[in-house]
């Protein structure tokens, strides 16, 4: 160890007690920088896995992102349904592998119900290419056995206690959230709880799946949207009735190849029996996260800013510190040291301080990624981990540290200025 690192030190350990508070206070900042810097990459990348193995999505005629926000994270409302018809002539294009069908518009205590068939469970997929899997029970059945078997997300059964077994109803529309206005419940035809998902970080843990048919059936004595006066239609006799959908909300698409994604689509969108639209998911979720990214850029730059703020206040306190410690600096230029040698002694202090910072700053963001409950937090049903992005978050730690270096020459320079006689003359 040289000299100067050795007396460094040795300074830093006379002035402990300030030296730990500085660094705990720059640490806290840069930790709260490479945070957000984690979890903005991770996030970013989990937006764009919510929906995965997926070629295409079908829909009404409308915008890419309405159709996506809809189909995908459940926020807002499609502008119009889609035939049944149509949907068996997308699946019959010979390029079509396979065809889950959606049926939204109905809800369960503020969480949208899915009505889809059992391949949603073989097909949907999510991250790197994960299917779903259930934590308890099983899916729900064909109709007409499963008619009215219903497997809850797992956001919605840890919320409000389902386990398999239980009955639940479901109400019209999907106007409120818990204990909010409904405008009607089908009460009169409850459904089984068949199966409890497992986490998947995806807006399926705030779904309630059902079957297609089962959405049919409790809409069996309703017409335009609002039950028949005097009309009760029993859940021992729907099965009699035809339960075909008549309508779907979207469609998620899978293809033999992935080389004819674009002539299907225009296939699609081109259909002359009804105006539909087919978006690829992975483009369209980077044209979302063009317009919702626009708030963790912000908030990655005030994290700089705080970080800027944590930086001058270092310098501000060791600048305030020169005026105690000029009959040490006056003492070591009489024994001998130089204008350099003092420069670089305070360089040495700060780049020890720095290193403390970043190292501390490091352990908090790994005791944050070790100690967070898994898919929290959570912004529109995606989950937002520390998954960790090393290259990013080195970089980060790098530029905060050559910025600390850079910080301290300011004091550096003011020590290598102080004269002798400065350090030597007695101040009233």
């Amino acid at each position: 160890m040289t000299p100067l690192l050795s007396l460094s030190l040795r300074s830093i350990a006379n002035r402990r007690l300030s030296a730990l508070l500085t660094v705990v206070a720059v640490a806290l900042s840069v930790s709260l920088l490479l945070g957000v810097e984690r979890v903005r990459n991770d996030a970013r990348d989990g937006f764009a896995q919510t929906v995965s193995g997926t070629d295409l999505i079908v829909g009404a005629r409308g915008g890419a992102v309405q159709l996506l926000l809809y189909s995908v994270f459940h926020i807002g409302h499609a502008s119009n349904n889609v035939s049944w018809q149509s949907m068996q002539r997308v699946a019959a294009l010979p390029q079509v592998k396979w065809l889950v069908p959606l049926s939204l518009g109905d809800s369960h205590r503020g969480m949208r119900v899915v009505g889809t068939t059992a391949d949603f469970f073989r097909h949907y997929r999510h991250g790197e290419d994960r299917a779903l899997t259930l934590a308890q029970g099983r899916p729900f059945a064909p109709a007409p056995e499963g008619l009215f078997e219903a497997v809850v997300g797992a956001e919605v059964a840890m919320r409000f206690g389902y386990s398999v077994g239980q009955r639940i109803v479901l109400g019209h529309g999907s106007l409120g959230g818990e204990g909010g206005p409904r405008f009607a419940d089908h009460a009169d035809k409850p459904f089984t709880i068949v199966g409890v998902l497992a986490r998947s970080g995806t807006p399926v843990d705030r779904a309630v799946l059902v079957g297609l048919e089962g959405i049919e059936a409790i809409h069996v004595d309703w017409h335009g949207g609002a039950p028949i006066p005097g009309l009760t239609i029993g859940p021992e006799h729907v099965r009699k009735f035809d339960l075909s959908p008549k309508s779907v909300t979207a469609a998620l698409v899978g293809l033999d190849s992935h080389i004819a994604v674009f002539r299907v689509q225009r296939q699609i969108n081109t259909m002359d029996e009804e105006p539909l639209t087919a978006i690829l998911p992975g483009a369209t979720l980077q044209e979302l996260w063009s317009l919702v990214g626009v708030a963790e850029r912000a908030l990655l730059v005030v994290s700089a800013l705080v970080v800027v703020v944590g930086l001058a206040g270092l310098v501000a306190v060791v600048v305030a510190s020169l005026g105690e410690r000029r009959r040490e600096l006056a003492i070591l230029r009489a024994l001998g040291a130089s204008p350099p040698q003092v420069f670089v002694l305070l360089a040495l202090e700060h780049a020890d301080v720095a290193g403390g910072h970043r190292a501390r700053s490091r352990a908090a963001v790994w005791c944050g990624q070790r100690w967070r409950r898994p898919g929290w937090p959570r912004v529109g049903g995606s989950s937002l981990g520390w998954a960790g992005h090393p290259q990013a978050s080195g970089v980060c730690s790098s530029a905060v540290m050559a910025a600390s270096l850079l910080a301290s020459l300011v004091p550096a320079w003011r020590a290598y200025r102080y004269s002798l006689a400065d350090g030597l003359t007695i101040r009233i």
